[in-house]
């Protein structure tokens, strides 16, 4: 009996059994015990006994945990090159299945991502992650792939926006966001940092600018958050320019033309030795322009004129973009000019952030935003969810108040708490300990497939493991984030934990997968 390879099935299988990763197969094991413990903890209503019981939600999540054991090992018995030759006929079925749910008519909490079969409900988009992996995996292994040249880096992005878009277009924002952690996998494979910084500029800029916008700067009617970030833009140009500029060195003179330059020089002595003399590289003179520039302004705001200091710090901001364009218009060196687009990439950005807060998120989103950021507090609202979870995880103390003992669980303070918000029963029934023992596993699942993915002789392999390894890290970051409150509220499940078969049979298929392609590294018919 032969199994796709040629191989008889029960040589094939010994195998592969020998050489699979088992240190990654109990971690999973143990995480789907502690999961199981955490469902049936959130879901028990004191006096049940029947916990086993189909009817409750801890007996169908052994249901669902009986079929993911059943699914990971038809993964593994499954050739490893037909995840290879199939990528993108599998990702090609999913965007399919993905644009089909947009005109679901079933509408569930506001979002059209799940599709309804009787009483069963699947939710694509947790599929669909296994199926951006296998396809940005094969197209990063095919020939000559870099992300170095820009078309290829562009059709590698275009395939992770596609799923992200459906998604979106399915009201299901929390999920497509998900799919930002493959930036993680294509810093690793190569990315220019500058991408990754950039990301997390705009984010800063959004969080400073919103939070402090209201906020005045001294008796100016300049806004602290405005002010604050035209800072970074100038200071985050001149450490790009440090970074990623063309060294030069030469002596300092200020922003002047030329005639200006001599005047200063033959009328001024002091002014004319220490252009001569001060050496500074181009990123030291930008710093030294902002800051000194935006020094002057406030003391003249402060203690002469009272004015938007905003405007000035805008202009400034432009005055270092045409330096740098100018720079490039002489030189001819691109990283000039992609510095430049970057300053203007963020004045455009930043002003756009309070457009989309206010006009286009919607008031639920912008009401979980406002909290986060301590604009509002309303913890009987859009914070509700977050401070009951809070209370919960504080309540537990260090040791906990035992399994299925919680009191905030049991009465259901907390909504939601059996999926998105699951990870306040493990606080409060497990306690500090119980929660570390948690962290620590997912930590631990997380850097053996970030080791395992190191050991894989293709790029395959390689990229499929880290893209696994990032989807893990982005759901175990943001969800243990949010019920910490330090995170958004955008409602994704915790791997293994949170309740239901479409999260649990996704992240088992995305696991399994990879650690079927490992295992064959260490076969001889590879």
């Amino acid at each position: 009996m032969f199994l796709l390879s040629g191989q008889p099935l029960k040589s094939r299988d010994s195998s592969v059994f020998r050489h699979i990763d088992w240190w990654t197969c109990a971690i999973y094991a143990l995480l789907l015990v502690f999961g199981w413990c955490s469902v049936c903890g959130a879901s028990y209503v004191y006096g049940e006994t029947e916990i086993f019981s189909f009817a409750s939600r801890s007996g169908m999540q052994l249901v669902w945990i009986g079929t993911s054991l059943v699914l990971a090992l038809v993964l593994v018995l499954l050739d490893h090159r037909l995840y290879d030759t199939f990528a993108f006929p599998i990702y090609c079925v999913l965007m399919v299945i993905l644009f089909l749910t947009i005109f679901n008519p079933h509408e569930i909490k506001g979002s059209r991502s799940w599709i309804v079969l009787g009483s069963l409900r699947v939710q694509p988009a947790e599929f669909a992650k296994f199926a951006t992996a296998l396809a940005i995996s094969k197209l990063m292994a095919s020939y000559r792939f870099t992300l170095s040249n820009y078309h290829d880096m562009m059709k590698a992005v275009g395939v992770v926006l596609l799923p992200m878009l459906l998604i979106i277009m399915q009201r299901e924002t929390g999920s497509a966001l998900v799919y930002t952690s493959f930036f993680l996998m294509f810093y690793r494979e190569g990315m220019s940092g500058s991408v990754l910084f950039t990301a997390i500029a705009m984010i800063i800029y959004f969080v400073v600018g919103i939070r402090y916008e209201d906020t005045m700067l001294w008796d100016t009617h300049s806004s602290v958050g405005t002010f604050i970030v035209l800072l970074l833009i100038q200071l985050f140009m001149a450490g790009m320019l440090q970074v990623y500029g063309k060294e030069r060195t030469r002596a300092y003179s200020p922003y002047y033309s030329a005639p200006v330059q001599r005047y200063i020089k033959t009328s001024n002595s002091f002014l004319h030795t220490l252009s001569t003399t001060v050496v500074l590289t181009e990123p030291q003179k930008m710093v030294l322009f902002s800051l000194g520039s935006t020094l002057l302004l406030l003391l003249i705001s402060e203690f002469v004129y009272h004015f938007n200091l905003v405007w000035m710090q805008t202009i400034i901001t432009f005055v270092l973009i045409g330096r740098l364009v100018w720079m490039w218009l002489n030189d001819r060196v691109r990283s000039y000019l992609m510095i430049a687009v970057f300053g203007i990439s963020s004045l455009l950005m930043f002003v756009s952030a309070s457009f989309i807060l206010n006009n286009v998120m919607e008031p639920h989103q912008r009401a979980r935003i406002n909290v986060l950021l301590g604009i509002d507090k309303d913890i009987s609202g859009a914070g509700y969810n977050v401070h009951q979870s809070e209370i919960a995880i504080g309540s537990g103390g260090l040791t906990g108040k035992g399994f299925l003992n919680g009191t905030q669980t049991k009465l259901h303070f907390v909504p939601e708490q059996d999926t998105d918000f699951i990870f306040c029963t493990v606080g409060e029934e497990e306690g500090f300990f119980g929660a570390v023992v948690v962290l620590g596993l997912f930590t631990a699942l997380i850097l053996r497939l970030m080791y395992l993915a190191d050991q894989q002789q293709f790029v395959f392999g390689r990229v499929y493991g880290y893209c696994v390894a990032g989807i893990f890290l982005f759901h175990l970051f943001i969800n243990v984030g949010m019920v910490l409150g330090i995170t958004p509220v955008i409602g994704i499940p915790l791997p293994f934990f949170s309740y239901g078969g479409s999260s649990l049979w996704g992240f088992t298929i995305l696991l399994f997968i990879f650690l079927r392609i490992d295992a064959a590294r260490h076969l001889a018919h590879r």
